[in-house]
């Protein structure tokens, strides 16, 4: 059995690969908008929440909605020449 919450892991619907709550609960400014969705087998998510999280962003993250299609598709791109650039600068200092 993991030691905490953050150790369990699962499959990512979104990423499709297997990922440990931590992940889920730390992968942008707010945890994932699935986290009830696919953690509630696991363990009392919602529970883990409402003890971590003032009532207001806990009721923003349960009402939280899939992003829209083109925003997340532009955040993605924004992402990686993020990381392109990052690697260029670390190359070009070597």
């Amino acid at each position: 059995m993991p030691k905490s919450y953050d150790d369990l892991e699962r499959r990512c619907p979104r990423l499709g690969g297997p990922v440990r709550f931590r992940y889920c609960r730390t992968s942008g400014k707010d945890p994932c908008y699935k986290v009830f969705d696919c953690w509630w087998e696991q363990f009392d998510v919602s529970g883990y929440f409402r003890r971590h999280m003032n009532r207001d962003d806990f009721e923003r993250l349960a009402a939280a909605r899939p992003p829209d299609k083109m925003a997340s598709l532009l955040s993605l791109i924004r992402q990686a020449q993020e990381r392109m650039t990052q690697s260029n600068e670390q190359k070009s200092d070597k």
